[in-house]
């Protein structure tokens, strides 16, 4: 089985590819809830003859699907989460299915089906004999919440891999060479005394002004914090009704820095402060670490293969009527939105994609060198084994992800992406299989970059937040 060949066992599955992804759209699950979904894909693999290992690191959702003996073993990263409140129907104004409701903001229907079907026709390359070694898809959930890849590392899944690929929905196709912050999310939890805040107020010892004492003690910390580092917080739990001094008051803090040691310093401070409101007001503190996760580390040399096969693939084969919805779905967007997200395109790229509201040209990577001001749990993987990931154009040009046009593209003609995908993943992973020398090379260029082997950023109490469902 050539190349070729595998690209079109993946053409002969794109109605099923792409009504996988349409399901997985209308029932969107968030978090560490993603029954259906991660059942879905799981039980499609187990029917392909997939050896499927649910329940990974304490998750439900979490699965890993392994065919074939030996090595190399290669991985391919797959997620299907969706996000809070973005519920939203296929058309080009803002309506919701159902106000309040979950809707696939970033992509993952499509994420998590284009890595299965790269997947599968591996293993069929496999069966026939035209490769040997192991392919493994990771069924990942919490991707939003950087919780699964997390526990998933810290269970050791993920440790004898020789190289992982994947993927994610964006505005334009090309490798992702970025770094990513490093991550800690935390809650604080405090408890006080309650008392009637008008006729005995000196009875009571308020978590709420804990919580508040603690935020302002930050709001001055930032000061004297990296530039590229982040802090952001919510009141979770803020008392009850305004004439009762609250007994307990909650506050979620994500901790982001260029490094995982900088998250680590910052966590420190952040956990002197916390006490520091205690002694103000005279309460306790729990403090709970929800999750950690590492900076991205992207593998030039695996890079260049996913490239490679973007380019011998083309652009996208979008429709002319995707491209008109498309054009629909951009003219609901403001004209600086659009500016903000191509800026970080050089031209003539800029140009270009300002013309078209599907720009599905593969090119070279923009965000080489840069640091993204977000973090990812795919940082983890890429600790402990040889990772590579792309862009792949999914949306309208000037698109952010987490939108409802994000959501309607979603589940409309960005399914043509997800197949494409698959074709990309499945063609880099051929090419590894099929030359041990470039695995040789990326695990060499990881052991050069690497400041450090990867140790778990999770307290061995930890457990997954099965609660946490907001991004």
């Amino acid at each position: 089985m050539t190349k070729d060949t595998i690209h079109e066992r993946i053409e002969e599955r794109r109605t099923e590819l792409v009504s996988l992804t349409r399901t997985i759209w209308e029932n969107p699950e968030l978090g560490l809830q993603e029954t259906d979904s991660a059942g879905l894909l799981a039980n499609t693999l187990a029917e392909e003859g997939f050896t499927v290992e649910r329940g990974i690191g304490g998750m439900p959702t979490a699965f890993a699907a392994s065919y074939g003996t030996g090595d190399p073993t290669i991985g391919i990263l797959g997620e299907y989460d969706a996000l809070p409140g973005l519920s939203q129907k296929v058309g080009a104004q803002r309506e919701p299915v159902e106000v309040g409701a979950p809707g696939h903001g970033c992509g993952h229907n499509l994420f998590g089906v284009g890595s299965l079907g790269a997947a599968i026709a591996i293993k069929e390359a496999i069966e026939s004999g035209e490769i040997d070694g192991t392919i493994r898809y990771y069924g990942c959930p919490a991707e939003e919440t950087l919780v699964g890849k997390v526990y998933m590392a810290r269970s050791g899944v993920f440790d004898d891999l020789d190289a992982a690929l994947t993927w994610h929905p964006s505005q334009v196709s090309a490798p992702w060479k970025a770094r990513s912050l490093a991550m800690n999310s935390l809650e604080y939890t405090f408890t006080g005394q309650s008392a009637h805040a008008a006729d005995s107020p000196e009875s009571g010892r308020s978590a709420l002004d804990a919580v508040e004492l603690m935020n302002l003690g930050v709001e001055f910390m930032r000061e004297h914090i990296s530039e590229d580092a982040r802090i952001h917080y919510s009141i979770t739990n803020g008392g009850g009704a305004p004439n009762v001094v609250p007994a307990e008051a909650s506050v979620w803090y994500f901790v982001r820095a260029s490094t995982r040691s900088g998250v680590d310093r910052i966590t420190d401070w952040l956990d002197d402060i916390a006490d520091g409101a205690t002694l103000m007001s005279q309460t306790t503190v729990d403090r709970q670490f929800l999750t950690g996760c590492y900076d991205y580390i992207a593998n030039d040399t695996l890079s260049d293969v996913l490239l490679s096969n973007m380019r011998e693939l083309g652009e996208i084969p979008y429709t002319e009527a995707d491209r008109e919805f498309a054009a629909e779905l951009r003219d609901t967007l403001d004209e600086a939105t659009i500016e903000s997200r191509l800026s970080v395109l050089s031209e003539p790229v800029r140009s270009a994609a300002r013309d078209q509201a599907l720009y599905s040209e593969p090119m070279e990577s923009f965000d080489e060198g840069t640091v993204l001001s977000g973090s990812t749990d795919v940082g983890d993987v890429s600790w402990i084994t040889p990772v590579a990931q792309f862009w792949c154009a999914s949306w309208p040009a000037g698109t952010p992800s987490h939108t409802w046009q994000a959501v309607a593209a979603n589940g409309d003609f960005a399914a043509t992406s997800a197949v494409y995908a698959a074709k990309v993943l499945a063609g880099s992973a051929y090419d590894l299989f099929t030359t041990p020398s470039l695995i040789e090379t990326a695990n060499e260029e990881l052991r050069s970059t690497r400041p450090h082997e990867y140790e778990s950023p999770l307290p061995e109490t930890a457990e997954p937040p099965m609660e946490m469902d907001v991004n």
